[in-house]
This record gives structure tokens, sequence and C-alpha cells, in this order.
């Protein structure tokens, strides 16, 4: 079967490109592991995704931000910044950014879900579910994927979506850079007596990381990094037993809580692709960069890698030219990898920073912390980092621009 574009990974970048790629008028193959059912009405897994407005303004234009249910976007309005028993936290304020909010936390499962109900009906959308993939091959020509059951899709450009852990990636010869940060998160949803006014927290202290995403009023989402066993050993807690320490762990702020999820125990590895590109194939979503979720900013980069390849694509139907043509395939390389490489590093530092519990690394971060609270420049730029109302395609020299216009006090 011959399509314009196949799209392996069916996850929320995948859907995402192949709902952009359907507004095209292209043919769009999506190949994907899992049952139709399980695409369309996905579980809860305990991932709350922080959009930035530009990722929101993608969603809306995509049609994918309507199928959200009224409930699902939670606003961010702060994010503070904590170490270990130091008094001298930092937080990043929305109206820093001129924002009313630095952006919105939506669970990984509606955004799934919205951007299933988005897509499906499209008429150019090919959809191969419980589908599993025995050979993908280019040549100068095509790219070629077959399926376990024989059939053959062959189309100018072959994309892998398929997670961090790339099946595809690997079967096309590019490595990715693994770091394994030794750490497991457990996510969840709590009740808490305290209400968190619409403010996240990232807690650096001793032997844990503590995360606080604020969804309802008196609901948040918790996150606890800590080596794996002593993860999956909270996860495992009875009830009462896992409230009762939770409340403990986050030093009682939060006032009497209680668990209002299923608990999900993620293990922390980062991955960046050293090649996003090959003959007549690319890389998108967690396939090309797997962040660690610190800032739950990897979403966001997705949507980045969705929309360079979609102005890819775009180009080359106003041109009448090849979708998977070497030119087009290199410069979404160079832009994907400007983009995505400067944050990707700094997010590897700054958690390797906070989370090593030696002593000069404690006096590192209370003086970083300390100086951050006085230094109005220098949050002001993170909270337009965080709330980035830039869109992917933007050129990087205006990029910098904007990025040296923030320093100023």
């Amino acid at each position: 079967m011959h399509h314009d574009v196949i799209i392996i990974g069916a996850g929320p970048a995948g859907l995402c490109l192949a709902k952009a790629l359907c507004d095209l008028d292209l043919k769009v193959a999506l190949v994907e592991r899992q049952a139709r059912a399980a695409i369309a009405e996905p579980a809860f897994d305990g991932r709350e995704i922080a959009l930035t407005h530009a990722s929101i303004r993608q969603l809306r234009d995509l049609g994918i931000w309507q199928h959200l249910p009224d409930d699902a976007a939670s606003p961010l309005r702060a994010a503070r910044v904590m170490e270990g028993d130091c008094l001298h936290d930092m937080r990043i304020d929305a109206a820093l950014a001129g924002k009313s909010e630095l952006g919105m936390l939506v669970p990984n499962q509606r955004i799934r879900e919205a951007a299933w109900k988005a897509v499906s009906d499209m008429p150019g959308l090919d959809f191969f579910d419980g589908a599993r993939v025995h050979a993908v091959r280019t040549t100068d020509d095509h790219a070629c994927v077959t399926l376990g059951d024989g059939l053959r899709l062959e189309a100018p450009l072959l994309v892998a979506a398929d997670s961090r852990f790339s099946e595809t990636r690997r079967a096309m010869g590019i490595g990715a850079d693994q770091y394994d940060f030794g750490k497991s998160m457990l996510v969840c949803r709590m009740h808490h007596e305290q209400p968190h006014q619409g403010v996240a927290w990232e807690w650096f202290g001793h032997g844990q990381t503590l995360a606080l995403l604020p969804l309802q009023e008196h609901q948040a989402s918790v996150v606890v990094t800590l080596p794996d066993s002593a993860a999956r050993r909270l996860a495992a807690l009875d009830v009462d037993a896992f409230a009762h320490e939770m409340e403990q762990r986050y030093g009682h702020r939060l006032g009497h809580m209680r668990l209002e999820s299923s608990r999900h125990v993620y293990p922390l590895v980062g991955v960046y692709a050293r090649r996003f590109v090959a003959r007549r194939f690319a890389l998108a979503g967690d396939a090309a960069v797997g962040m660690h979720p610190v800032t739950a900013h990897g979403f966001n980069l997705g949507l980045d890698s969705v929309a360079r390849l979609t102005d890819m694509a775009r180009h080359a139907v106003r041109c009448g030219g090849d979708l998977g043509c070497a030119e087009g395939l290199a410069r979404y390389e160079r832009r994907h990898r400007r983009g995505t490489r400067p944050l990707y590093l700094a997010t590897r530092a700054i958690v390797e920073l906070y989370t090593n519990d030696r002593a000069p690394a404690r006096v590192v971060r209370e003086t970083v912390l300390r100086a951050g609270r006085h230094l109005t420049p220098f949050r002001r730029a993170l909270a337009r980092t965080l709330a980035d109302d830039a869109p992917a395609t933007r050129p990087p020299l205006q990029r910098l621009r904007d990025g040296l216009a923030l320093l100023r006090p």
C-alpha cells in the first residue's frame, strides 16, 4: 500500500503529527502495536504535562484542544523551587512573563484521547492497530515497512514516534545517548487539606526529590523521585500508610493528604538520539529527545518536532517537491537539534546538581537559590522560558535576540 508518510507509534506526538499531515491533505499510514481501544480510551498513567502557551496554541490550531474535557486543564500560575530545609526558596510567577499563567497542566491520558478524536475520522488516515513491525527499509526512492502479517507499506517518508526506547530508531541504525539517572519516580494524584493556589513545587530534599503539580484547588499530582527499590516500596504501601508517609515527606505543608488515583513507577532515563534523520527517515517526539520529567516539558519538545516536520512537509507540498528529500530532512535535523540540545543539557546539569547530596553541591544549590530569589532578570528569563509563547518555527537568530532581551533589568 502506498502513502505519503508512514508514522510508527500512536502516542501523543505520533497522533499530533498524523493530524497535522492529514490537514495538508496527505495520505498517512499510522502503525501502532496497541489495539484501537487502548488508543481511543487510554488508561490513566499518572503523568501530567505542563503545556506552554505555544503548545496550547498549536493544539488549538490542530483542532485537538477543543476535544479536551472542560475540567482537563489546570492553570499553572507560578513555580516554586526549594532546596532541603533552606529558607531561601525561589518563586517564579507568571506575571514575570507578562502572563496570567505559565501554562496549563493536562493529563497525558487526556491529550492522547483528544488527539485520537481529532484524527481518527480524517479521510487521509489509515490506522493499523495491533500491528507488529517486522522490517523497515529505505532506498533512494522510498521507505518500506513490512508488518507482521506480511502487509507492505511504502511512502516517500517514514517517521518513528515510538517512544524514547524506539525499536524503529535502532532498526534504522541510529544510536542514542542514554543517561540513566539511577532513580525512579512515583506519580499519583492526591487530595490535600491546604490549597496549592496554582503553584507548582520542585523540592530537592536530601535523598529524595519532590514535585507538586497543581490540579483542582485541593488536588495535585505528586511526584517522588527515589532509588527504584524505595519507590516501589512506597507504591506497595496500603492506602493509609502511603498517605501518612507522603504527609511526612512533604513536611506536613499540605495538611492531611489522601490518595485519589492509582500509583505508577517509572525509571528515569534521558535519551538524545545521535541523529534525527537518515535516508527518507526522521525521528519525532521522545524517539528523538526523551527528557527528564523535572520540568514536565518533554511533550512540548515533541510538539516542536511535529511543527518542524509539518513545516518541512508543507514546503514540499507547495513546491511540488519530495516529502522525504535529503535537503528537507537535513534542515529538520539542524532546526530540531538547535531547538532541543540546550534545554536537554541544561536539564541534565540541573538534575545532577540538585540530586547530589554532597556538602559542596548543597552549598552551590543554596547559593543559586538565594541569588535567584533577588535577581529579577534571572527569574523573568526562567518565567519566559517556562511559558514559551514563541512558535518552534521562529528563526534561531530571533530566538537569540529575544533571549538576550530577557536579561535586561
